[in-house]
């Protein structure tokens, strides 16, 4: 608005990194599709507007991407495969629609766990191969949108995209050191992205601070006639975001759930947790029944629906999918519509509980994930990575709000002894999302600093 800077002269600069990423040893490998063209006739189209003192929304010229999960044109929507995706894309999913019409300069389409089926972001194939982590390349970025998380924290962009059906937005960006918010469920559009797990996936913005989020939450929520899940919502609101009294606030914690973590983030995560306490919220003990029944009713429920939806690709494309990915999906051939059934009787008991449990208290507060990013492994670079035992660790914390549908906000709040990022994360009552970034602003004060990754771009510079 000052005139201090463009857009277009911001795009030069991301292009030029985004040539760069590509270079750089190990390459970064946030953002798998760009086109220079397509950037800068955005870039100029917002410098334009700006001139002419006739901007589109607080989003207008700033850089954003989008998880390859969602249909982008021109790109290809791959979804992390090889073999989707075939033809450039020739219509846009609602948000990346919303985006355009908001102003926001797509810089591309962004990498992630190939058909979402995974925590960590290890894909190998051909088009995508591993993302790094900004903090350190040698460790995972966390899946499954992958590329998004690593894009913001890296610089390249304040604003990403991604879904979470078992964490995919919340992990990434708690690994990564930067905020996801994942919506309550339906209350962004899915139209567009590759449905997956119609019942367990929320969409939602990865940004670099909760004052961002709240931004792109305000713009992208709101009901979608060609989705019809999120129809009846109450309106999106941002109503006591600021308020300074904290006094009336009520933070739930089940603290045998909270402590089932590693020690650095147990640590840091209950030092956050007195911090909100001294700003004069109080902490209720809650206690979440029947966790591990939803965890197993969870993961039944996801890989369920995600066997049925590629059940033409698992037969067509098997081999050319990645090792992992034909596990996950030969073990969701082992459930039965028994199973199914009786999982989703355990969503019914689970949302009964935690409407009981909202009605005491505001907001539940967990750890985001019990340990931070993974290492990378020379051979992760070749067959991939899979490892259950970790996929369902790191999942621990976020399972609760895909299942039951209710929103969830990771905030960073410090690092390990080696520099890894830790988070905190805060789950609200459905269409609640104000009063998790309202204690996502609290929660950002605590921080003491905000480390620089080993991998940053000043696209200001």
């Amino acid at each position: 608005r000052s005139g201090k800077l463009t857009p277009t002269q911001v795009a030069k600069n991301i292009v030029a990194m985004l040539e760069d990423c590509d270079k750089s040893t190990p390459p970064l490998r946030a953002i798998v599709q760009w086109d220079q063209e397509q950037i800068m006739l955005m870039a100029e189209a917002s410098t334009t507007r700006y001139r002419n003192k006739c901007t589109l929304s607080c989003l207008d010229g700033i850089p954003v991407c989008l998880k390859e999960e969602f249909k982008v044109v021109p790109y290809h929507h791959r979804v992390g495969t090889v073999y989707l995706g075939t033809q450039p894309e020739t219509e846009d999913a609602t948000v990346a629609r919303k985006l355009r019409e908001a102003g926001a300069i797509i810089i591309g389409v962004s990498n992630m766990h190939e058909l979402g089926t995974g925590t960590t972001g290890c894909n190998p194939n051909r088009y995508h191969k591993i993302p790094r982590n900004p903090y350190n390349p040698n460790h995972f970025t966390g899946g499954s949108s992958s590329g998004s998380a690593a894009a913001v924290a890296a610089g390249l962009c304040p604003v990403a995209i991604g879904t979470d059906g078992g964490g995919s937005v919340r992990i990434p960006a708690s690994f990564c050191g930067v905020v996801g918010l994942k919506g309550t469920f339906g209350r962004i559009s899915c139209h567009g992205s590759l449905p997956l797990s119609y019942s367990t996936v929320s969409v939602g913005p990865i940004c670099t601070s909760v004052a961002d989020a709240a931004i792109v939450y305000s713009i992208l929520a709101e009901p979608d006639l060609l989705y019809p899940y999120g129809l009846k919502q109450p309106k999106a609101t941002l109503s006591n975001m600021c308020a300074p009294d904290f006094f009336f606030l009520k933070l739930g914690v089940d603290w045998t759930f909270f402590k089932a973590c590693d020690a650095e983030v147990l640590s840091a995560c209950e030092k956050a947790v007195k911090h909100l306490q001294s700003l004069g919220a109080s902490v209720v003990e809650v206690s979440l029944p029947e966790m591990e029944e939803a965890r197993v009713a969870h993961v039944i429920c996801i890989l369920s629906e995600m066997r049925d939806f590629l059940q033409p690709d698992f037969n067509k494309h098997f081999h050319e999918m990645n090792l992992e990915t034909r596990a996950s999906l030969a073990l969701a051939c082992q459930f039965t519509a028994l199973d199914y059934i009786k999982a989703n009787r355990q969503r019914t008991r689970s949302m009964r509980f935690l409407q009981e449990i909202f009605s005491t208290v505001n907001c539940i507060l967990t750890p985001a994930v019990p340990c931070t990013a993974p290492r990378i492994y020379e051979s992760d670079l070749l067959t991939g990575s899979s490892d259950m035992t970790s996929t369902v660790r790191c999942m621990r914390f976020m399972q609760l709000g895909n299942f039951t549908g209710i929103p969830g906000l990771v905030v960073p709040i410090g690092y390990s002894t080696a520099g890894l990022p830790i988070s905190l994360q805060v789950m609200a009552k459905w269409w609640d999302e104000a009063v998790l970034l309202r204690i996502g602003l609290k929660l950002e004060q605590f921080r003491e600093q905000t480390k620089k990754p080993s991998i940053y771009y000043d696209i200001l510079a």
